[in-house]
């Protein structure tokens, strides 16, 4: 499985935003990492730098590689409605992204590998495939045998899940439903879509 593994912080730096949760290295240091990260003389970004900037920016909040972006965004442009909305709400209907958002995992990539590890049903089926892309009405599940474990335990305990109005969840249970895809103004993460838009209309 195809992801990230670099530094994290060094990412968070890069962008200026803790994108991996708080970040005590970007609390000290909030500027971009490098030899130049300081010097206040860093030139002018152009157009199409900002506009890849947060193409990148976006990738790392959910932890697509650019080909599985490519083709989210492909899908986004073909589908009726507004290109960069459709986008975030693709992005939000993964399965990792919804296991995380649920509450089941601490973050994206712990929601990814408690998926890929088969931790998770979907309607009743086991899903290993982070990707996978829910509907409307889809119920995500943690597998019986898995509910003792210790990663899931404590994010159920610690996570609160009511803030996403696209999402309902059975804490006791652990067994969530996927309502629907979330409007852009639901959507809590600091994207400006129609960069994205842009950059890839070049």
């Amino acid at each position: 499985m195809a992801r990230y593994t670099g530094p994290k912080s060094k990412i968070a730096r890069k962008f200026r935003e803790a994108i991996y949760g708080p970040d005590k290295a970007l609390e000290r240091k909030n500027y971009p990492p490098g030899q130049h990260g300081q010097s206040k003389k860093r030139s002018k970004q152009s157009e199409y730098a900002v506009q890849l900037m947060e193409k990148q920016k976006a990738k790392y909040i959910y932890g697509v590689l650019e080909k599985q972006f490519a083709n989210l965004f492909d899908r986004a442009h073909r589908k009726h409605g507004i290109t960069g909305e459709n986008l975030l709400k693709y992005l939000e209907g993964r399965l990792d992204n919804t296991v995380y958002r649920l509450g089941i995992a601490g973050s994206r990539r712990a929601a990814r590998q408690i998926v890929s590890h088969k931790h998770v049903t979907v309607n009743g089926d086991v899903v290993n495939i982070p990707s996978y892309a829910l509907k409307a009405g889809d119920v995500i599940a943690v597998r019986e045998k898995s509910k003792s474990l210790e990663a899931i335990t404590e994010a159920v305990a610690t996570t609160k899940v009511d803030k996403y109005n696209w999402l309902e969840f059975d804490r006791s249970a652990m067994v969530g439903r996927f309502l629907n895809h979330p409007e852009r103004s639901e959507i809590p993460e600091n994207i400006k879509e129609q960069l994205i838009v842009e950059l890839y209309s070049k």
